[in-house]
This record gives structure tokens, sequence and C-alpha cells, in this order.
């Protein structure tokens, strides 16, 4: 009896050691992931400008990648928030790069009546110069905005200002 008692312990420490071990595998793989269970994934595309597709560099010609992130309400804010975040090592070796400065903010972004309103921190305009350069700000944020079905027109904005911002 005292034997049986012993084998029903150890097995239950066994199958108690064997149930945390497989729920923290678990756990782990879902943190590598970055994706809860109940959050899916959703294909953006990003607008950066490629020396290697527009070798001549036309200014406001900008090519699409594609960027996965979790499934939001606000895809119009995700696609920008991947924008800023600039291209990828692998997209940077493919000839894409961004003329938006780093570290620029989104204050608000609204989207009503087909009209997209980006209100950006003053960081947008950190030592600006160049129309080209200028141009492909605005192209870059512009494509990557109306990729979206109720997007028909951009307004860009800098601490609230639409008149004087972006100047070459």
């Amino acid at each position: 009896m005292f034997n049986k008692k012993i084998i029903y312990l150890i097995l239950a420490a066994v199958f108690v050691v064997l149930a945390v071990f497989s729920y923290s595998q678990s756990r782990q793989a879902k943190k590598e992931k970055n994706v809860s269970p109940e959050q899916e994934l959703m294909t953006l595309k990003v607008y950066f400008n490629n020396d290697k597709l527009d070798p001549e560099f036309s200014c406001y010609k900008v090519f699409p990648v594609e960027r996965k992130v979790g499934k939001k309400t606000a895809v119009a804010r995700a696609a920008i928030e991947e924008l800023l975040k600039g291209p990828t090592e692998e997209e940077k070796a493919a000839g894409f790069f961004t003329s938006i400065n780093t570290g620029v903010k989104i204050q608000k972004l609204v989207v009503e009546n087909g009209t997209a309103k980006v209100d950006f921190d003053k960081q947008m305009e950190y030592q600006m110069g160049g129309s080209c350069r200028v141009s492909a700000i605005r192209s870059q944020i512009t494509e990557t905005l109306k990729q979206f079905s109720t997007v028909k027109n951009v307004i860009i904005s800098v601490d609230g200002r639409t008149e004087d911002i972006l100047q070459p």
C-alpha cells in the first residue's frame, strides 16, 4: 500500500512538471511569433523610393513593400507607423530607402469622407530641404494611405499646419 502512494505521488509530480513545461513552451512559441492566439495578421503596403527600380530617381515615384501586422481597426495608422519605421535591412538591400526623417511621430490621423488627414510632429520638417525630397516624402505618405479604398485624398500637416509645411 505504501508503494502505491509513492508511485501515485511520483506520477502526479511528473504530470505537473510536464504540464508546466508544455505550457511554458507554448507561451514561448507565441511570444516569439509576437502574436497572441486571438490576434491574426494582415498585410499592408508601405511605399518607399527605390534606386534599383527607379535608377534615375524621379522624386515622386515610390514602390510598395509588404508588411505583416496584427489585425487592427486603425489600418491607416498601422500603415503609417510601418512607413515611419523605414525599410528593413532586407528591403534596403533590394534598393528601398525613405526620404522621411527618423523619429517622426504621428500626432493625429483621421479618415473622413474619403480624405485622410495626418498630422506629424515637428521632426518631419527637421533639416528639410530640396523639392525632390519633399515630393518623395509626400508620395510615400500619400501612396501608403491611398492603398485603402476609404482614402481618395490625403492632407498632410505638421503641428496642425498645412500651409507652409514640407517646403523645399
